[in-house]
């Protein structure tokens, strides 16, 4: 004896119109392109290096301080040898 395969439940409310669906449809692409949307803002502020510098100063100065006595570090052990 071989068993029917039995359907997969949707995943949606049962029952709804076509008028439904499609206004589901169209408010999720709305909230899709408002996700979007606010998504590309929020790149454009992370990757906007001047605004970056300009929020961050203190701690760009204090890490061009620390490299610039590593480097000098170096160079003067490499002139005593």
């Amino acid at each position: 004896m071989s068993a029917q395969p039995q359907p997969r439940p949707s995943s949606g409310r049962p029952g709804r119109t076509p008028a439904q669906i499609r206004a589901d449809i169209e408010a999720q692409r709305r909230d899709l392109g408002n996700s979007v949307d606010q998504l590309r803002t929020r790149v454009a502020e992370l990757t906007d290096w001047r605004t970056q510098a300009r929020e961050h100063r203190q701690q760009l100065l204090v890490g061009a301080a620390v490299v610039g006595f590593a480097v000098g570090g170096l160079m003067m052990l490499r002139r005593r040898r």
